[in-house]
Protein backbone atom coordinates (compact mmCIF):
# COMPACT_ATOMS: atom_id res chain seq x y z
CA UNK A 1 0.00 0.00 0.00
CA UNK A 2 1.49 3.34 -1.04
CA UNK A 3 1.44 6.08 1.62
CA UNK A 4 3.31 8.90 -0.14
CA UNK A 5 0.19 11.02 -0.71
CA UNK A 6 -1.54 10.22 2.55
CA UNK A 7 -1.42 12.03 5.87
CA UNK A 8 -0.97 11.30 9.54
CA UNK A 9 -4.00 12.50 11.47
CA UNK A 10 -3.13 14.27 14.72
CA UNK A 11 -6.13 14.61 16.99
CA UNK A 12 -6.75 15.74 20.52
CA UNK A 13 -7.86 18.57 22.76
CA UNK A 14 -5.89 21.48 21.39
CA UNK A 15 -7.75 23.84 23.73
CA UNK A 16 -5.99 22.56 26.86
CA UNK A 17 -2.97 20.79 25.34
CA UNK A 18 -2.00 23.27 22.65
CA UNK A 19 1.68 23.53 23.55
CA UNK A 20 2.07 19.74 23.62
CA UNK A 21 0.35 19.26 20.27
CA UNK A 22 2.40 22.03 18.69
CA UNK A 23 5.51 20.15 19.73
CA UNK A 24 4.11 16.87 18.42
CA UNK A 25 3.24 18.51 15.11
CA UNK A 26 6.75 19.88 14.68
CA UNK A 27 8.20 16.49 15.64
CA UNK A 28 6.10 14.81 12.96
CA UNK A 29 7.10 17.41 10.38
CA UNK A 30 10.74 16.65 11.19
CA UNK A 31 10.03 13.24 9.62
CA UNK A 32 8.68 15.04 6.53
CA UNK A 33 5.13 13.96 7.25
CA UNK A 34 2.00 15.70 6.00
CA UNK A 35 -0.39 16.21 8.92
CA UNK A 36 -4.16 16.64 9.21
CA UNK A 37 -4.99 18.27 12.55
CA UNK A 38 -8.31 17.59 14.30
CA UNK A 39 -9.31 19.56 17.39
CA UNK A 40 -11.55 17.64 19.81
CA UNK A 41 -11.52 20.19 22.63
CA UNK A 42 -14.68 22.21 23.34
CA UNK A 43 -13.20 25.37 24.83
CA UNK A 44 -11.82 28.38 22.99
CA UNK A 45 -8.61 27.37 21.27
CA UNK A 46 -5.59 29.50 20.48
CA UNK A 47 -2.65 27.64 18.95
CA UNK A 48 0.15 28.68 16.62
CA UNK A 49 -0.49 25.94 14.07
CA UNK A 50 -3.28 25.47 11.50
CA UNK A 51 -6.33 23.41 12.50
CA UNK A 52 -7.71 21.49 9.54
CA UNK A 53 -10.83 20.14 11.28
CA UNK A 54 -12.04 22.51 13.98
CA UNK A 55 -13.97 21.71 17.12
CA UNK A 56 -17.29 22.94 15.70
CA UNK A 57 -17.00 20.50 12.78
CA UNK A 58 -16.25 17.65 15.18
CA UNK A 59 -19.24 18.56 17.34
CA UNK A 60 -21.59 18.73 14.36
CA UNK A 61 -20.33 15.32 13.22
CA UNK A 62 -21.63 13.96 16.56
CA UNK A 63 -25.10 15.31 15.77
CA UNK A 64 -24.86 18.26 18.15
CA UNK A 65 -23.73 21.85 17.90
CA UNK A 66 -20.70 23.03 19.82
CA UNK A 67 -22.85 25.61 21.61
CA UNK A 68 -25.25 22.92 22.84
CA UNK A 69 -22.38 20.76 24.11
CA UNK A 70 -20.88 23.72 25.95
CA UNK A 71 -24.27 24.82 27.25
CA UNK A 72 -25.05 21.45 28.80
CA UNK A 73 -22.10 21.89 31.16
CA UNK A 74 -21.66 18.11 31.32
CA UNK A 75 -18.02 17.11 30.94
CA UNK A 76 -18.71 13.38 30.59
CA UNK A 77 -21.30 13.94 27.89
CA UNK A 78 -18.97 16.36 26.08
CA UNK A 79 -16.16 13.79 26.06
CA UNK A 80 -18.55 11.14 24.74
CA UNK A 81 -19.90 13.34 21.93
CA UNK A 82 -16.52 14.69 20.81
CA UNK A 83 -15.26 11.11 20.65
CA UNK A 84 -18.20 10.14 18.44
CA UNK A 85 -17.73 13.18 16.26
CA UNK A 86 -14.01 12.52 15.84
CA UNK A 87 -14.83 8.93 14.86
CA UNK A 88 -17.12 10.19 12.10
CA UNK A 89 -14.42 12.59 10.88
CA UNK A 90 -11.81 9.82 10.80
CA UNK A 91 -14.13 7.42 9.00
CA UNK A 92 -14.75 10.05 6.31
CA UNK A 93 -11.04 10.74 5.83
CA UNK A 94 -10.33 7.01 5.60
CA UNK A 95 -13.10 6.52 3.04
CA UNK A 96 -11.35 9.15 0.91
CA UNK A 97 -8.05 7.24 1.23
CA UNK A 98 -6.33 10.17 2.94
CA UNK A 99 -5.04 8.51 6.12
CA UNK A 100 -1.88 6.48 6.65
CA UNK A 101 -1.76 6.72 10.46
CA UNK A 102 -3.46 8.33 13.45
CA UNK A 103 -1.85 9.74 16.59
CA UNK A 104 -3.34 11.39 19.63
CA UNK A 105 -2.47 12.41 23.18
CA UNK A 106 -4.46 13.05 26.30
CA UNK A 107 -5.28 12.64 29.94
CA UNK A 108 -8.37 10.75 31.05
CA UNK A 109 -10.94 12.51 28.86
CA UNK A 110 -8.57 13.11 25.98
CA UNK A 111 -7.52 9.47 25.93
CA UNK A 112 -11.16 8.36 25.81
CA UNK A 113 -11.81 10.64 22.83
CA UNK A 114 -8.74 9.40 20.97
CA UNK A 115 -9.50 5.73 21.57
CA UNK A 116 -13.16 6.17 20.66
CA UNK A 117 -12.22 7.86 17.38
CA UNK A 118 -9.73 5.11 16.57
CA UNK A 119 -12.48 2.48 16.67
CA UNK A 120 -13.36 3.45 13.09
CA UNK A 121 -9.82 2.93 11.81
CA UNK A 122 -9.31 -0.41 10.01
CA UNK A 123 -6.70 -3.02 10.84
CA UNK A 124 -3.24 -2.13 9.58
CA UNK A 125 -3.54 1.65 9.71
CA UNK A 126 -1.27 2.49 12.69
CA UNK A 127 -2.99 3.97 15.75
CA UNK A 128 -0.86 5.50 18.51
CA UNK A 129 -1.93 7.17 21.74
CA UNK A 130 0.41 8.88 24.22
CA UNK A 131 -1.54 8.91 27.46
CA UNK A 132 -1.36 9.66 31.14
CA UNK A 133 -3.63 6.71 31.99
CA UNK A 134 -1.88 3.80 30.31
CA UNK A 135 -1.65 1.97 33.65
CA UNK A 136 -5.45 2.10 33.89
CA UNK A 137 -7.55 -0.83 32.69
CA UNK A 138 -8.45 0.32 29.15
CA UNK A 139 -9.58 -2.91 27.49
CA UNK A 140 -13.11 -1.61 27.01
CA UNK A 141 -11.91 1.56 25.29
CA UNK A 142 -9.35 -0.24 23.12
CA UNK A 143 -11.76 -2.98 22.16
CA UNK A 144 -10.36 -5.19 19.42
CA UNK A 145 -8.34 -2.52 17.65
CA UNK A 146 -4.58 -2.66 17.01
CA UNK A 147 -3.87 0.45 19.06
CA UNK A 148 -0.43 1.19 20.48
CA UNK A 149 -0.44 2.88 23.89
CA UNK A 150 2.57 4.71 25.36
CA UNK A 151 2.76 6.17 28.84
CA UNK A 152 3.44 9.90 28.96
CA UNK A 153 5.01 9.42 32.45
CA UNK A 154 4.41 13.09 33.28
CA UNK A 155 1.13 14.87 32.67
CA UNK A 156 0.49 16.29 29.22
CA UNK A 157 0.46 19.83 30.50
CA UNK A 158 3.29 21.70 28.84
CA UNK A 159 6.69 20.79 27.45
CA UNK A 160 9.50 19.70 29.74
CA UNK A 161 12.56 17.48 29.38
CA UNK A 162 10.57 14.25 29.82
CA UNK A 163 7.56 15.14 27.66
CA UNK A 164 9.87 16.50 24.97
CA UNK A 165 11.69 13.17 24.75
CA UNK A 166 8.55 11.00 24.77
CA UNK A 167 6.63 13.12 22.25
CA UNK A 168 9.59 12.94 19.88
CA UNK A 169 9.71 9.18 20.32
CA UNK A 170 5.97 8.95 19.68
CA UNK A 171 6.35 10.96 16.49
CA UNK A 172 9.23 8.77 15.34
CA UNK A 173 7.27 5.64 16.15
CA UNK A 174 4.09 6.56 14.25
CA UNK A 175 6.12 7.80 11.26
CA UNK A 176 8.00 4.49 11.05
CA UNK A 177 4.83 2.48 11.58
CA UNK A 178 3.08 4.38 8.80
CA UNK A 179 5.74 3.33 6.30
CA UNK A 180 5.71 -0.34 7.31
CA UNK A 181 3.00 -1.95 5.22
CA UNK A 182 2.10 -5.53 4.42
CA UNK A 183 -0.64 -6.17 1.88
CA UNK A 184 -2.82 -8.82 3.52
CA UNK A 185 -4.09 -9.88 0.11
CA UNK A 186 -0.59 -10.93 -0.96
CA UNK A 187 0.13 -13.18 2.01
CA UNK A 188 -1.77 -16.21 0.73
CA UNK A 189 -4.28 -17.24 -1.89
CA UNK A 190 -6.89 -17.67 0.82
CA UNK A 191 -6.99 -16.93 4.54
CA UNK A 192 -8.78 -18.95 7.21
CA UNK A 193 -9.77 -17.79 10.71
CA UNK A 194 -9.68 -20.47 13.38
CA UNK A 195 -10.67 -20.27 17.07
CA UNK A 196 -8.72 -22.10 19.75
CA UNK A 197 -8.30 -22.74 23.46
CA UNK A 198 -5.82 -24.75 25.48
CA UNK A 199 -8.46 -27.45 25.58
CA UNK A 200 -8.70 -27.63 21.76
CA UNK A 201 -5.06 -27.02 20.87
CA UNK A 202 -4.41 -30.47 19.38
CA UNK A 203 -7.33 -30.12 17.02
CA UNK A 204 -6.40 -26.59 15.98
CA UNK A 205 -2.74 -27.48 15.44
CA UNK A 206 -3.65 -30.37 13.16
CA UNK A 207 -6.19 -28.32 11.21
CA UNK A 208 -3.62 -25.57 10.78
CA UNK A 209 -1.02 -28.03 9.54
CA UNK A 210 -3.43 -29.51 6.99
CA UNK A 211 -4.61 -26.13 5.75
CA UNK A 212 -1.09 -24.78 5.37
CA UNK A 213 -0.21 -27.83 3.30
CA UNK A 214 -3.00 -26.76 0.97
CA UNK A 215 -1.55 -23.26 0.66
CA UNK A 216 -3.87 -21.45 3.06
CA UNK A 217 -2.85 -18.83 5.58
CA UNK A 218 -4.33 -19.64 8.99
CA UNK A 219 -4.94 -17.03 11.68
CA UNK A 220 -5.71 -18.43 15.14
CA UNK A 221 -7.73 -16.50 17.73
CA UNK A 222 -7.58 -17.44 21.40
CA UNK A 223 -11.16 -17.67 22.64
CA UNK A 224 -10.59 -15.34 25.60
CA UNK A 225 -13.36 -12.88 24.85
CA UNK A 226 -11.08 -10.35 23.21
CA UNK A 227 -9.89 -13.06 20.83
CA UNK A 228 -13.36 -14.01 19.70
CA UNK A 229 -14.42 -10.38 19.39
CA UNK A 230 -11.29 -9.63 17.35
CA UNK A 231 -12.06 -12.50 15.00
CA UNK A 232 -15.63 -11.27 14.56
CA UNK A 233 -14.41 -7.73 13.82
CA UNK A 234 -11.91 -8.91 11.22
CA UNK A 235 -14.52 -11.12 9.56
CA UNK A 236 -16.58 -7.97 9.11
CA UNK A 237 -13.55 -6.25 7.58
CA UNK A 238 -13.43 -9.02 4.92
CA UNK A 239 -10.04 -10.32 6.02
CA UNK A 240 -10.99 -14.02 5.75
CA UNK A 241 -12.21 -16.31 3.01
CA UNK A 242 -13.64 -18.83 5.47
CA UNK A 243 -13.95 -19.55 9.20
CA UNK A 244 -13.20 -22.74 11.12
CA UNK A 245 -14.84 -21.91 14.43
CA UNK A 246 -13.72 -24.87 16.50
CA UNK A 247 -13.85 -23.20 19.93
CA UNK A 248 -17.18 -21.53 20.61
CA UNK A 249 -16.73 -21.55 24.38
CA UNK A 250 -17.24 -17.79 24.67
CA UNK A 251 -20.97 -18.41 24.25
CA UNK A 252 -20.95 -20.29 27.57
CA UNK A 253 -19.22 -17.39 29.32
CA UNK A 254 -21.75 -14.95 27.87
CA UNK A 255 -24.62 -17.14 29.10
CA UNK A 256 -23.29 -17.74 32.62
CA UNK A 257 -21.44 -14.50 33.33
CA UNK A 258 -17.93 -15.89 32.89
CA UNK A 259 -14.92 -13.65 32.41
CA UNK A 260 -14.20 -14.63 28.80
CA UNK A 261 -17.39 -13.54 27.08
CA UNK A 262 -16.98 -12.05 23.61
CA UNK A 263 -20.36 -10.37 23.88
CA UNK A 264 -23.74 -11.14 22.32
CA UNK A 265 -22.49 -10.73 18.75
CA UNK A 266 -20.10 -13.67 18.91
CA UNK A 267 -20.71 -16.13 16.05
CA UNK A 268 -22.70 -13.66 13.96
CA UNK A 269 -20.21 -11.96 11.64
CA UNK A 270 -19.64 -14.77 9.14
CA UNK A 271 -23.36 -15.47 8.84
CA UNK A 272 -24.17 -11.81 8.26
CA UNK A 273 -21.33 -11.11 5.82
CA UNK A 274 -21.60 -14.28 3.74
CA UNK A 275 -18.38 -16.00 4.79
CA UNK A 276 -18.44 -19.84 4.69
CA UNK A 277 -17.91 -21.46 8.06
CA UNK A 278 -17.57 -24.79 9.79
CA UNK A 279 -18.53 -24.65 13.47
CA UNK A 280 -17.87 -27.07 16.33
CA UNK A 281 -19.17 -26.86 19.91
CA UNK A 282 -15.62 -26.78 21.25
CA UNK A 283 -15.33 -26.17 25.02
CA UNK A 284 -19.02 -25.49 25.53
CA UNK A 285 -18.55 -27.79 28.50
CA UNK A 286 -16.88 -25.00 30.48
CA UNK A 287 -17.30 -21.48 31.81
CA UNK A 288 -14.27 -19.44 32.86
CA UNK A 289 -13.81 -17.58 36.12
CA UNK A 290 -10.69 -16.18 37.77
CA UNK A 291 -9.35 -17.45 41.11
CA UNK A 292 -11.54 -20.00 42.89
CA UNK A 293 -12.73 -17.43 45.42
CA UNK A 294 -14.08 -15.22 42.61
CA UNK A 295 -16.63 -17.79 41.45
CA UNK A 296 -20.13 -16.36 42.08
CA UNK A 297 -21.88 -17.77 45.13
CA UNK A 298 -24.65 -19.33 43.06
CA UNK A 299 -22.07 -21.53 41.31
CA UNK A 300 -20.02 -22.58 44.36
CA UNK A 301 -21.73 -25.98 44.55
CA UNK A 302 -21.11 -26.75 40.88
CA UNK A 303 -18.33 -28.89 39.45
CA UNK A 304 -15.27 -26.62 39.46
CA UNK A 305 -11.71 -27.20 38.32
CA UNK A 306 -8.61 -25.08 38.83
CA UNK A 307 -7.02 -24.96 35.37
CA UNK A 308 -4.38 -22.51 36.66
CA UNK A 309 -4.02 -20.47 39.87
CA UNK A 310 -5.96 -17.64 38.24
CA UNK A 311 -8.34 -19.70 36.09
CA UNK A 312 -11.29 -21.68 37.47
CA UNK A 313 -13.44 -23.69 35.07
CA UNK A 314 -17.06 -24.57 35.78
CA UNK A 315 -18.64 -27.55 34.02
CA UNK A 316 -21.81 -26.55 32.16
CA UNK A 317 -24.93 -28.51 33.03
CA UNK A 318 -27.72 -29.98 30.91
CA UNK A 319 -30.02 -26.97 31.21
CA UNK A 320 -27.28 -24.59 30.13
CA UNK A 321 -26.33 -26.89 27.27
CA UNK A 322 -29.89 -26.93 25.96
CA UNK A 323 -29.80 -23.14 25.80
CA UNK A 324 -26.33 -23.11 24.23
CA UNK A 325 -27.38 -25.57 21.55
CA UNK A 326 -30.29 -23.35 20.54
CA UNK A 327 -28.14 -20.21 20.61
CA UNK A 328 -25.52 -21.85 18.42
CA UNK A 329 -28.09 -22.71 15.75
CA UNK A 330 -29.93 -19.39 16.00
CA UNK A 331 -26.72 -17.50 15.25
CA UNK A 332 -26.08 -19.61 12.15
CA UNK A 333 -29.43 -20.47 10.61
CA UNK A 334 -29.80 -17.24 8.64
CA UNK A 335 -26.31 -17.40 7.17
CA UNK A 336 -26.02 -16.08 3.63
CA UNK A 337 -23.16 -18.52 2.95
CA UNK A 338 -22.55 -22.23 3.45
CA UNK A 339 -22.39 -23.29 7.10
CA UNK A 340 -22.14 -26.63 8.90
CA UNK A 341 -21.97 -27.73 12.52
CA UNK A 342 -19.69 -30.72 13.13
CA UNK A 343 -20.21 -32.52 16.45
CA UNK A 344 -17.55 -34.73 18.09
CA UNK A 345 -19.61 -37.37 19.90
CA UNK A 346 -16.80 -38.48 22.21
CA UNK A 347 -15.98 -35.14 23.84
CA UNK A 348 -15.75 -31.41 23.18
CA UNK A 349 -12.64 -30.46 25.14
CA UNK A 350 -9.43 -31.91 26.55
CA UNK A 351 -11.09 -32.15 29.96
CA UNK A 352 -14.10 -33.85 28.36
CA UNK A 353 -12.08 -36.94 27.47
CA UNK A 354 -12.93 -40.42 28.71
CA UNK A 355 -12.16 -40.66 32.45
CA UNK A 356 -11.21 -36.96 32.63
CA UNK A 357 -12.82 -34.53 35.06
CA UNK A 358 -15.46 -32.94 32.77
CA UNK A 359 -16.39 -36.08 30.83
CA UNK A 360 -20.17 -36.38 30.98
CA UNK A 361 -21.86 -37.93 27.91
CA UNK A 362 -25.36 -37.34 29.30
CA UNK A 363 -24.79 -33.61 29.69
CA UNK A 364 -23.18 -33.46 26.26
CA UNK A 365 -26.22 -35.24 24.83
CA UNK A 366 -28.39 -32.33 26.00
CA UNK A 367 -26.20 -30.00 23.95
CA UNK A 368 -26.07 -32.21 20.87
CA UNK A 369 -29.80 -32.95 20.94
CA UNK A 370 -30.58 -29.25 21.26
CA UNK A 371 -28.39 -28.46 18.25
CA UNK A 372 -30.09 -31.10 16.15
CA UNK A 373 -33.58 -30.17 17.31
CA UNK A 374 -33.24 -26.51 16.41
CA UNK A 375 -31.19 -26.95 13.24
CA UNK A 376 -33.97 -28.67 11.28
CA UNK A 377 -33.45 -27.80 7.61
CA UNK A 378 -31.63 -24.55 8.37
CA UNK A 379 -28.14 -25.83 9.16
CA UNK A 380 -26.41 -29.03 8.08
CA UNK A 381 -25.26 -31.18 11.02
CA UNK A 382 -22.47 -33.77 10.88
CA UNK A 383 -21.92 -36.04 13.91
CA UNK A 384 -18.63 -37.92 14.23
CA UNK A 385 -17.64 -40.74 16.57
CA UNK A 386 -14.45 -38.99 17.61
CA UNK A 387 -13.12 -36.71 20.34
CA UNK A 388 -12.54 -33.08 19.38
CA UNK A 389 -8.76 -33.52 19.73
CA UNK A 390 -8.59 -36.73 17.68
CA UNK A 391 -6.71 -36.42 14.41
CA UNK A 392 -9.70 -38.01 12.70
CA UNK A 393 -11.88 -35.08 13.73
CA UNK A 394 -9.40 -32.46 12.54
CA UNK A 395 -9.07 -34.18 9.16
CA UNK A 396 -12.84 -34.19 8.77
CA UNK A 397 -13.14 -30.52 9.71
CA UNK A 398 -10.65 -29.53 7.05
CA UNK A 399 -12.31 -31.73 4.47
CA UNK A 400 -15.72 -30.18 5.18
CA UNK A 401 -14.25 -26.69 5.10
CA UNK A 402 -12.54 -27.23 1.75
CA UNK A 403 -15.78 -28.61 0.36
CA UNK A 404 -17.83 -25.49 1.19
CA UNK A 405 -15.28 -22.82 0.31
Amino acid sequence: MQTAHKSIVMLGCFDTKGEDFAYLLNSLKAHEEHIITVNTGIMETEVDFPIDVDQNTVAIASGHSLDSIRGANDRGRAVELMGKGAAVILADLISKNQVKAVIGMGGGGGTYIVLEAMQTVPLGIPKFCLSTVVAKELSRQIGVKDITLMSSVVDIAGINSISRLLIKQAAAAISAMAETKVDLAESAEKTIAISMFGNTTKCVDKCTELLKEKGFEVMAFHATGVGGASMEALIRENVFDAVLDITTTELADELCGGILSAGPDRLTAASQTGVPQIVAPGCLDMVNFAQMETVPEKYRSRQLYSWAPDVTLMRTNADENKILGKQLVDKLKNSTAAVEIVIPNLGISQLDSAKDIFHNPEVNAALFDSIEQHANEHVNIKKVDAHINDEKFAVLLVERLLRII
